[in-house]
């Protein structure tokens, strides 16, 4: 397994959006890479504890990555999605990435620190590196 690592300064911005769709809500965590946001759908909300997720981490999947729009965007989504409220923003610096993980560094107002995500196609846990 090959890892890159893809830039050495948290100049890309990211966002951390509750998304709440009838009786269901989730967390979208999205990063700019160029054009598009690469998402993260989480179960539950990383930033209850503060600075950094609960040791055991959150539940989470890669999912399809939205437009960039979403970086700034509050409010409702068309075609009865539900609406999306901005939880955390800020910049990023990628670290690694590899096809089964992403480790970034977060310099958020509530998200801080590195955290590795799941990039592979199955469900994973996204958890602060001790």
């Amino acid at each position: 397994m090959s890892t890159s690592s893809v830039q050495s300064a948290p100049t890309l911005r990211f966002v951390l959006l509750q998304h709440s769709v009838s009786d269901n809500t989730h967390w979208d965590l999205m990063f700019e890479v160029g054009s598009v946001l690469a998402t993260w759908q989480l179960a539950s909300d990383p930033t209850v504890t503060g600075a950094a997720l609960a040791p055991s981490g959150v539940p989470g999947r890669r999912i399809a990555d939205h437009r960039a729009a979403y970086l700034d965007y509050e409010g409702p989504i068309s075609g009865g999605r539900g609406c999306v409220r901005q939880v955390d923003a800020g910049r990023y610096r990628l670290l690694e990435r590899s096809p089964d993980c992403w480790v970034v560094e977060l310099h958020g107002g509530r998200l801080l620190g590195v955290y590795e995500l799941p990039a592979g196609a199955q469900p994973g846990v996204v958890r602060a590196r001790q």
